[in-house]
């Protein structure tokens, strides 16, 4: 599992408006990486919409969001469009992005298990190491505890 001084893995996928994103392309950066289980639900619609509030903030600190789930490149542009965010969000439809984070866990819903994505979030240095990781993220509060660990 992922912690604290851990290089953070590099990954290319693709993202909205048909652009393939690279982590090492922010090298020199912060980069703040969120996981999320679903376009379009409540909890996601309202750590989205925190993320694309805050994205001047997040610039003035030289930091990029990045949001990441399973859901397709067009139910990206869909959902973007929807609640006209600003942020980019990739489409990791084979899980590999979310393994290699160790994001991708079983879940149990009423007595039901199945896998899915962990809420989570990894802030990554300017030197491509994690810095702090939040797992089990409740989504109130949840942007402005990052942007103070910023």
């Amino acid at each position: 599992m992922l912690d604290t001084n851990d290089p953070a893995p590099d990954f290319t996928l693709p993202g909205n408006n048909a652009t393939n994103i690279q982590l090492l392309q922010f090298r020199g950066k912060h980069v703040v990486l969120f996981f999320y289980p679903r376009d379009d639900t409540s909890g996601c619609t309202r750590e989205c919409l925190n993320f694309s509030e805050a994205k001047e903030t997040f610039d003035k600190k030289d930091t990029v969001v990045i949001g990441i789930s399973k859901d397709s490149v067009a139910s990206h542009d869909k959902f973007i469009a929807k609640h006209q965010l600003t942020i980019p969000l990739l489409s990791d439809e084979n899980s590999t992005t979310c393994e290699d984070y160790g994001v991708w866990k079983e879940k149990n819903m009423y007595g039901k298990k199945y896998m899915g994505i962990e809420r989570s979030t990894f802030l990554i240095g300017r030197d491509g190491k994690i810095v702090k990781v939040w797992r089990k993220v409740k989504v109130p509060g949840h942007v402005a505890d990052v942007l103070s660990t910023l």
